[in-house]
């Protein structure tokens, strides 16, 4: 069983969880390509088997999230799970239509972005929630993230809670969305829902539940998506049976064709694997049969 399974993650399991019951359920070698907080819930796509192999295709994808946002309180962690460490009354204007609406678009374009405290990102090989939880302050350097889209979903002035769907580049941490956009509507605030609805082409349609799989294995067959399936967009380049057995073999291969990713191919169109070609020299990269 060799291919890219999306699974909607469900709430408090953490991504790890995923990746060790999938594992048990079919004896095969699982990964993932992006962590979960345990609270998020949504798309997570596992690889399975050969699969595994495929990780670097997968990591600069962009995403899109459904989240919600909750005025008026900060936690340390900057979501539900964090404790409160400060609370604020909330302006009945940040709560008007218009002015949310200006806010969420003014979030839209490159910056540059400070990682939360409670991430999984290393500054000296020490990972930052460690610093966190010992109470050390670290300096955290920005990184440059990109808003592609972002726009309102439902406002709740009872609740004081702002719901809105935000596009964006890979490395963008909602938690500090939120965080800014209360800070820009001129109070404090913290994510307290989120789902990730999109990673590159996979959605939240495509997904199925770890119920799903636990009600019915057999059901893996209908969604798993092959290694031919994920590539079938590359160009090809179709070689004989010398050629590809050079080819499994280390030997580079001279071609015109432009330098890029290909699809490798028999001469009956039967997938192989992935070639680079580099200055009209294919070489191996990733062969399955």
């Amino acid at each position: 069983m060799d291919g890219i399974l999306i699974i909607n993650k469900p709430k408090e399991y953490t991504s790890h969880d995923v990746v060790a019951k999938v594992k048990k359920m079919f004896n095969v070698k699982v990964g993932h390509t992006g962590t979960l907080d345990p609270m998020a819930t949504g798309v997570l796509p596992l690889l399975l088997g050969k699969g595994t192999k495929l990780s670097e295709y997968l990591v600069n994808h962009d995403k899109a999230y459904n989240a919600v946002l909750k005025l008026g309180i900060k936690t340390d962690t900057l979501d539900s799970e964090g404790n409160i460490i400060e609370k604020q009354e909330v302006d009945t204007k940040s709560l008007q239509l218009q002015t949310i609406e200006d806010t969420l678009k003014s979030m839209i374009g490159k910056q540059k972005q400070v990682p939360p405290m409670y991430s999984a990102i290393k500054v000296d090989g020490k990972k930052l929630y460690e610093y966190a939880r010992s109470g050390k302050q670290v300096e955290v350097p920005p990184r440059e993230i990109e808003i592609y889209d972002i726009k309102l979903l439902e406002i709740n002035k009872q609740e004081q809670t702002i719901a809105f769907t935000v596009y964006c580049s890979k490395g963008t941490y909602i938690r500090s969305i939120c965080e800014e956009i209360a800070k820009r509507l001129n109070t404090i605030g913290y994510m307290k829902e989120l789902n990730r609805t999109r990673v590159g082409t996979f959605s939240i349609e495509q997904a199925i539940t770890i119920e799903q799989l636990e009600e019915n294995k057999q059901i893996v067959k209908e969604h798993i998506i092959d290694i031919p399936t994920f590539f079938k967009d590359y160009p090809c380049i179709y070689l004989n049976e010398e050629q590809i057995q050079l080819l499994i073999n280390g030997v580079k291969l001279h071609t015109n064709n432009k330098d890029g990713i290909y699809q490798i191919q028999t001469e009956n169109k039967d997938f192989i694997g992935i070639g680079i070609i580099k200055d009209k020299m294919l070489k191996r990269k990733l062969i399955i049969n």
